[in-house]
């Protein structure tokens, strides 16, 4: 599918987006996940699928140490598989932010009952997503999931092609690409 992006005048931000195990775990869930990120005009710049270790997820979760629900967080995103995402935008934490909606679930699901968050998540660690929320979290958490990306090369080299340019979505890959310019 080729995509013809109207040229944007605002430069594009980058920002993590983790589907989580529980709705990794049920394939059509999974895939209408996914179709709410295009639905919502995001260029998914990399995207990949992984199991965390215990390990893993206490690295990354690390700041929460000590907290209450450290361990349940812990353990639960280290029970199966997630998926991973680069996600651009114009103000993309923002807009990824909104579109999960609040993290508690009952919450989300009184004050933003169309959020991903109010309609597919169970528990309020049972959320179905997480998101970065600010740069600095999204350049830290991008790194984390996606150790080979750079952001800053990425910003310098490509975000302008990808503002100004006509993008192609691979199917296969489940990411955008530049077109070859004719």
């Amino acid at each position: 599918m080729l995509l013809t992006t109207s040229r944007l005048s605002k430069v594009l931000q980058l920002t993590l987006a983790i589907i989580k195990p529980d709705a990794v775990a049920h394939p059509l869930m999974l895939e209408a996940l996914h179709q709410r990120i295009l639905d919502n005009n995001f260029l998914i710049v990399r995207c990949k699928d992984l199991a965390w270790r215990r390990q893993d997820s206490e690295k990354f979760y690390a700041e929460h140490s000590g907290r209450f629900f450290y361990q349940r967080l812990v353990e639960f995103m280290s029970s199966g598989s997630m998926r991973a995402y680069i996600l651009a935008r114009e103000d993309a934490i923002r807009h990824w932010r909104e579109l999960m909606g609040p993290t508690k679930v009952f919450r989300a699901r009184y004050t933003s009952p169309s959020s991903i968050r109010a309609q597919f998540g169970l528990t309020d660690t049972r959320n179905t997503t997480h998101g970065s929320d600010s740069v600095e979290s999204a350049q830290r958490e991008i790194s984390f999931f996606f150790p080979d990306f750079c952001v800053g090369e990425w910003m310098e080299k490509e975000e302008p092609s990808f503002r100004s340019g006509q993008l192609h979505y691979d199917h296969g890959k489940q990411i955008h690409t530049l077109s070859a310019q004719s």
